[in-house]
């Protein structure tokens, strides 16, 4: 294949897991941009609950993720050996989607022991159990979503999001607002907008692609698990690691004042767009290697790899620039505190800076993830935010006084040392590999 002709691969794959990917954190985004009507208070406690949440489902995400790249690497013609995936996959991800809604409930009795605001921890409370329910259809969802992209079909899970997304606007303007004869919940119904558009989406999923799940059957195989785990903990691990020192970073700056907590979120919000855009372009990136490794085509596969980091760098690039050019607008979206709105503004200023470090490493995963390669990148990706950003943050942040932008300059140095060496990496593997 010519670099042309992957390319055009690469965007007709990557396109529908981009608006998959976006119709998750659209959700999140939607929820913000509702609450912020309200108050700074529901605001700050979406971004603190959210903290929590968000680390729950990005952990199963990456879990589920290690169903693509087997199916990907399978024979489409082979169903018994498909269905075995998507039988194991989902028996895999229903235990782990059970427990991880049963950590976001525990976490939630559990809030005021990380040094927020009364009021804030008092109204992230119910709304964590709320959205923590929604963590077993999602991973429902997953299964499905995963199993359908690793057989290139991107577009089914990408309608499911967007129906499922629109849902969620719907029932969040009739839920906090109180329409149709409902009564204004506030925070709380945008919690139960989201576990209803859930439970929606993972319905749905099944009922587009039902038909390649004929012969299904209760049938989990523990080898077929174990295989998937020991792909997916590591994925998990990825981004239990990134999210959690953005999480860690979003209770530091709550040691400050709820309006840097809620200009942190306006501004994490919005760099979480392009950040799910990336991961979308990852899962794609996924794909296109784990079919390079079925065929056991080296040349293809380093070009399949580096022109999906080439996509990705030309359109963080651009979103950054677009981050700069409407930081002043983007922050009224969200919420009318003047305070607020300058903390944030500035705040995306550091966004935009870090964009294309953030997409990098995101496909950087993504690649090595096609290759099966996610035990070093998992040590690396603890490095670069335990070890380096979150303790430089704190120093920044407090034992030099930057407040906020210093916790953000942090991450920034984080995500690029990660970017470096998965880049590094995916050259040397893909060099070396042994395809037997």
């Amino acid at each position: 294949m010519t670099l042309k002709e992957h390319l055009r691969k690469n965007v007709l794959l990557a396109t529908p897991v981009v608006v998959g990917q976006l119709g998750h954190i659209m959700v999140s985004v939607a929820d913000s941009v509702m609450v912020g009507r309200v108050g700074v208070v529901p605001l700050a406690a979406a971004t603190f609950a959210g903290t929590f949440f968000h680390l729950l489902m990005l952990f199963g995400i990456g879990v589920s993720y290690s169903i693509t790249p087997v199916v990907a690497a399978t024979d489409p013609n082979d169903k018994s050996k498909l269905l075995s995936f998507l039988q194991s996959g989902l028996g895999m991800n229903l235990g782990l989607g059970v427990i991880l809604v049963l950590i976001g409930l525990i976490a939630s009795n559990f809030l005021e022991f990380f040094g927020q605001e009364h009021d804030v921890v008092k109204a992230a409370g119910p709304y964590l159990v709320i959205v923590s329910l929604s963590l077993l259809p999602v991973m429902i969802f997953q299964t499905f979503r995963q199993f359908s992209e690793g057989q290139s079909d991107t577009l089914s899970p990408m309608i499911v999001s967007v129906i499922a997304n629109l849902l969620n606007v719907g029932l969040n303007y009739v839920l906090i607002y109180g329409k149709l004869g409902f009564e204004p919940m506030g925070l709380n119904g945008a919690g139960y907008a989201t576990l209803l558009a859930r439970i929606s989406m993972a319905f749905l999923i099944i009922f587009i692609i039902r038909k390649k799940c004929i012969g299904f059957k209760w049938n989990f195989e523990l080898a077929i698990i174990k295989k998937l785990l020991k792909i997916g903990i590591p994925s998990g691990m990825q981004y239990i690691f990134e999210v959690g020192a953005f999480a860690t970073a979003a209770i530091m700056v709550g040691w400050i004042s709820a309006e840097a907590l809620a200009a942190h979120n306006i501004a994490l919000n919005l760099s979480a767009i392009t950040y799910m855009a990336a991961t979308g372009l990852a899962a794609a990136s996924t794909i296109r290697i784990g079919n390079q490794v079925g065929f056991k085509d080296r040349r293809n596969l380093r070009i399949a790899g580096f022109s999906n980091l080439a996509m990705v760098a030309i359109f963080m690039a651009f979103c950054g620039v677009l981050l700069i050019f409407l930081r002043n607008i983007l922050p009224a979206l969200y919420i009318e505190d003047e305070q607020v709105r300058s903390i944030a503004s500035f705040l995306i200023i550091i966004a935009a800076a870090y964009q294309i470090s953030d997409g990098l490493q995101a496909v950087g995963l993504g690649v090595l993830r096609g290759l099966t390669d996610v035990k070093v990148p998992t040590i690396v990706t603890f490095v670069a935010f335990w070890i380096v950003a979150i303790p430089l943050g704190y120093i920044l942040g407090f034992t030099f006084q930057m407040g906020v932008n210093g916790v953000w300059y942090a991450l920034c140095i984080g995500l690029t040392i990660a970017a470096i060496f998965h880049i590094w990496r995916f050259n040397r593997l893909s060099k070396q590999i042994n395809f037997g």
